[in-house]
């Protein structure tokens, strides 16, 4: 059985631990907070750690020391309990952690299910007692726990990290880029990166930047550097922010989202950067004003979730010399990356026969409307699930508001985000279809996927056939004469919108061919 016993943290006090049952010799956990900062531990000795503690001048200014002790507690138990405090702590936001991150781990062991569930009863307490302010389902969904940096790595995520510090600790110049399909963490590591640099003594002085090409995400991560000890929203970029202060170190998430001067909204600045670096004018890209305005960069990209034609194209990168690195394990969906295959070959029309997948759900509906119904029943059920689209309606809403929707299939009438920063997590979100720029980067429970009229399929061809007009993203077909590449920016957008979901994808197919051909894939 579980206890969790408070004590001052002042000198004297801790004194009082040597005549605790649990204090000298027994595996325990430790919470130090003065309400709003703590640190998260575990030791075999409480007596002892806390004497050590004390002397940390940071900890040191902490008031209240809390340990939790269990007769079954072992050391294997406490690490990992100490772990996810360090991570539910966090994604809570009450306190802002004084640890690092070097020290999440997470590894099995003998009854772990049995340990895991002594945490969740652990955690009911804390809120109990005040020094938690959500529960555990809350946090799962919130954004401060996706993309916190006090995540538990996979060992090929963490051996990336590890392998990237050393590289920029030793070369003076250095461009890295780190490969990895929908999934396997680019943002995750990419935020533990930037963290993790800023507790290495040699990197204290380093001006290190987090370039966002997408502006949702990078609101998103604005509100996530804000919560978190060591880091502030100013480290959160754009790529036109590159050219203010000269970088140490640049990390970039969605690299293949970086623009090149094609189908720009605003060319003036594009060419204003270009002229500052002495870029030539038609030739220079964002990618060029990173690597002109930093000693290092760190690349993350995935080249196959490039959407439209002003994203960076694949040559523009190879052409620096660079180390590669790539991220394998599946961390987001559930269906792991044999789902993540089995979508793309499908897509590719290279699939054979129908794969079921144990933990994930993949089904096709046949009507709109029960569809549209399912999201809202698992948003109420579990959070976080919402309908996305491909650019196949008008976007009415946007040009007129006196009109309330964009997108009517069989008299179900629905309007597109009516927002573009942080959507997903907006008020209105579970009523309204996400289009492939609000989604991108980001994380749902289920995802509600409506393919649009765009894209169907010819039996007797086997293959997928695209339709242009439409596709009505002017600015993700302009300048476009190959249909191929037409075809593959539709396909990619399709395979992100697919991959979205942790738990499960619902679909919906505008065109009969394309979901009778769906349908010998999908249940």
């Amino acid at each position: 059985m579980y206890e969790i016993t408070k004590y001052s943290f002042t000198p004297s006090t801790i004194q009082k631990i040597k005549d605790y049952r649990f204090g000298l010799n027994w595996p325990i956990v430790y919470i130090i907070e003065d309400g709003r900062e703590a640190y998260v531990g575990e030791s075999v000795s409480a007596y002892n750690r806390a004497k050590q503690q004390i002397e940390n001048p940071e900890r040191a200014r902490l008031k209240n020391l809390h340990v939790i002790a269990d007769d079954e507690y072992n050391k294997s138990a406490t690490l990992d309990i100490e772990s996810s405090l360090i991570k539910y702590m966090s994604g809570d936001g009450k306190y802002l952690l004084q640890n690092g991150n070097s020290g999440v781990k997470e590894s099995d062991y003998y009854d772990r299910e049995r340990y895991q569930a002594k945490f969740e009863v652990i955690w009911k307490e804390l809120l109990k007692r005040e020094l938690a302010n959500q529960a555990l389902v809350q946090i799962e969904n919130s954004d401060l726990f996706k993309y916190s940096p006090y995540k538990s790595l996979s060992e090929d995520q963490l051996n990336v990290v590890q392998e990237i510090t050393e590289s920029i600790k030793k070369d003076s110049h250095q461009t890295s880029i780190v490969s990895g399909e929908p999934g396997t963490g680019k943002t995750i590591v990419a935020v533990y990166l930037m963290k993790y640099l800023y507790e290495q003594d040699w990197a204290q002085d380093l001006r290190i930047g987090l370039v966002i090409p997408m502006t949702s995400l990078r609101k998103t991560l604005k509100k996530v550097f804000k919560s978190v000890k060591g880091l502030n929203p100013g480290m959160v970029i754009g790529p036109n922010d590159v050219i203010k202060f000269d970088y140490d170190i640049l990390i970039v998430d969605e690299a293949h989202r970086l623009q090149r001067r094609v189908n720009l909204t605003n060319y003036r600045d594009f060419d204003r950067i270009n002229k500052t670096l002495g870029l030539k004018k038609e030739e220079g890209t964002e990618l060029d004003w990173i690597i002109n305005s930093s000693k290092h960069q760190v690349l993350f990209y995935d080249k196959n979730q490039s959407i439209k034609p002003a994203d960076i194209r694949e040559h523009h990168i190879r052409k620096y010399k660079m180390k590669e690195y790539a991220l394998i394990s599946q961390m987001r969906v559930r269906g792991g990356q044999d789902y993540i295959e089995y979508i793309r070959r499908i897509l590719n029309v290279e699939q054979k026969e129908k794969v079921k997948f144990d933990e994930y759900e993949l089904k096709l509906f046949g009507d709109i409307r029960e569809l549209v119904d399912a999201i809202k029943e698992q948003d109420k059920n579990i959070g976080l699930s919402r309908l996305l689209a491909g650019y196949s309606w008008e976007w009415k809403t946007k040009k007129d508001e006196s009109i309330d929707y964009d997108i009517e299939i069989d008299d179900v009438k629905l309007r597109w985000n009516s927002v573009t920063k942080d959507w997903v997590n907006s008020e209105n979100a579970v009523n309204e279809v996400g289009c492939i720029h609000t989604i991108q980067g980001y994380d749902l429970n289920y995802a509600g996927v409506i393919i649009g009229p765009e894209i169907s399929y010819d039996k007797d061809k086997k293959s997928i056939v695209i339709d242009k007009s439409k596709y009505l993203d002017f600015n993700g077909k302009r300048a476009i004469s190959d249909p191929n590449e037409l075809e593959s920016y539709i396909k990619n957008i399709y395979k992100t919108l697919l991959t979205r979901g942790i738990r499960g994808t619902y679909v919906y197919v505008v065109d009969k061919r394309l979901r009778k051909y769906l349908k010998e894939y999908m249940d």
